[in-house]
């Protein structure tokens, strides 16, 4: 499930009963996962042409329905051995909301993720910022709006001395009218984060921004050095309904249009066959699309399977990104 479809589906009445009715039952389930989990040790061997970093996102269950707290993210991605950390904004809702939203919220935030980083010896790579207003939407002042709400991200980014933040690019789905409004959203964010050396970046995801022949038009067209993109391998579903997705984009060329703006790679994975697979991507033809591109910085391992629980979904994702980049040296 995407991280905008969540935030959606959460807000339906009824949705936490639900939850707490499939961990009820899955229980049993997961504890045998575990039980028989790989072991949390990073394989050995040549070295990857990537750096390993690790989506917030693969343990958003643990922190929202386990009671894990966020600020124990760089603990979990030392144990299972990466090197750079992906933070999601909306992790750490209940922390702001306790602060007011006010600057010293934000401040203790950066400060607290600054020391865990520095604990465990790992680089904070780019913060997802999710819910401060759609990029994309008709109204001028709404994308205004929104643009301010994201600059205190591009700050905190700053501080902690991620490279990027990773927006969404949510409003209008006539393609015309939502290419203008994303070039003129991304001009504005981007020209005030080029003061402070930070990224802005574009995921596919959802909607019209999961045509990655669109979105890499936005880009030329704003043609700034740091508006760049974030592709994600799964991604690719540009119209669904409550049946599933109705319209998909393929992957792989999508994937290959985004790279050359690429300044970050999401490896997106959900089940795995017996020998490991993703069984709906083939993560030695994405990661040759992506080593063809030149890109050698991070890669982030973003897992959102219901089969595996999500520390043993987490490794099985890092084990497959380094088997299949074996196959390609």
């Amino acid at each position: 499930m995407k991280r905008r479809n969540f935030i959606y589906r959460s807000t339906q009445a009824g949705m936490a009963v639900s939850l707490l009715g499939i961990a009820a039952c899955k229980q049993q389930t997961k504890n045998e996962q575990m039980e028989t989990a790989p072991e949390a040790e990073p394989q050995t061997g040549a070295s990857p042409f990537f750096e390993l970093s690790l989506a917030q996102w693969s343990i958003h269950l643990m922190i929202e329905e386990g009671g894990l707290d966020p600020y124990q993210f760089a603990a979990k991605a030392s144990t299972w051995g990466f090197s750079g950390l992906e933070y999601v904004s909306q992790l750490y809702e209940k922390q702001q909301e306790a602060g007011g939203y006010s600057d010293e919220a934000m401040q203790e935030f950066v400060a607290r993720c600054n020391e865990e980083a520095r604990k465990y010896g790992l680089q904070n790579v780019l913060i997802m910022v999710d819910e401060q207003g759609d990029l994309a939407v008709d109204s001028e002042a709404d994308r205004i709006e929104a643009v301010e709400r994201h600059k205190k991200w591009v700050d905190a980014a700053a501080d902690m001395g991620c490279h990027s933040i990773r927006v969404n690019l949510n409003g209008s789905m006539d393609p015309e009218t939502w290419t203008a409004n994303s070039v003129d959203a991304l001009t504005r964010l981007s020209k005030y984060a080029k003061e402070k050396n930070i990224n802005v970046l574009v995921e596919n995801h959802g909607d019209l921004s999961s045509n990655a022949a669109l979105l890499a038009g936005v880009m030329r067209q704003v043609g700034m050095e740091n508006c760049g993109t974030l592709p994600d391998f799964g991604n690719f579903c540009i119209r669904e309904d409550d049946s599933g997705c109705v319209e998909n984009y393929d992957k792989y060329k999508g994937v290959k249009e985004l790279m050359p703006y690429a300044r970050a790679v999401s490896a997106k994975s959900n089940n795995f066959d017996s020998q490991g697979n993703e069984r709906n991507i083939d993560y030695v033809e994405m990661l040759r699309i992506v080593k063809d591109a030149g890109y050698t910085g991070y890669i982030g391992v973003e897992y959102e399977g219901s089969e595996l629980d999500e520390e043993a979904g987490v490794i099985a994702t890092r084990d497959l990104l380094l088997k299949a980049a074996k196959q390609l040296s």
